[in-house]
């Protein structure tokens, strides 16, 4: 019989990790435009923050396989729209303007696309209560 998720005990995502040029413009991007808290720096060129209890490692490729950009990144903000116009007001560069994804029973599925200071894809989301 396979292992499962539930039958091995996976609980959460504990860290992800990110492909980037230079670890320390990443790590200045990820702490002082999107405000996650640096956890530490660690030789060889790593560099750890926390994102609501996820642990995102920063990390040059070790390999040309491994030399591309990132996942994409959903972070989850309560206010999409004060958030867009904070990160757009420091630079961050958007693919798009905060849009409707999908309208759920109860709420409305936020989204809107940035590029990180790497390259990277990223997404911020908002569950939006409706009236």
């Amino acid at each position: 019989m396979p292992a499962t998720a539930a039958g091995i005990g996976i609980t959460r995502l504990g860290q992800i990790a990110v492909n980037v040029k230079d670890v320390d413009r990443a790590a200045a991007f990820y702490q002082d435009i999107l405000g996650l808290k640096l956890l530490f720096k660690a030789p060889p060129g790593l560099a750890f923050l926390d994102c609501g209890g996820v642990r995102l490692m920063l990390d040059r490729a070790e390999k040309p396989e491994f030399d591309h950009l990132s996942s994409i990144l959903y972070f989850s903000v309560p206010d999409m729209q004060g958030a867009f116009a904070k990160l757009k007001e420091s630079g961050v560069r958007f693919e798009d303007e905060p849009h409707v994804i999908a309208r759920m029973p109860a709420h409305d599925l936020w989204m809107t696309f940035f590029r990180d200071s790497e390259g990277n894809l990223m997404a911020l989301m908002s569950e939006v209560t409706r009236a």
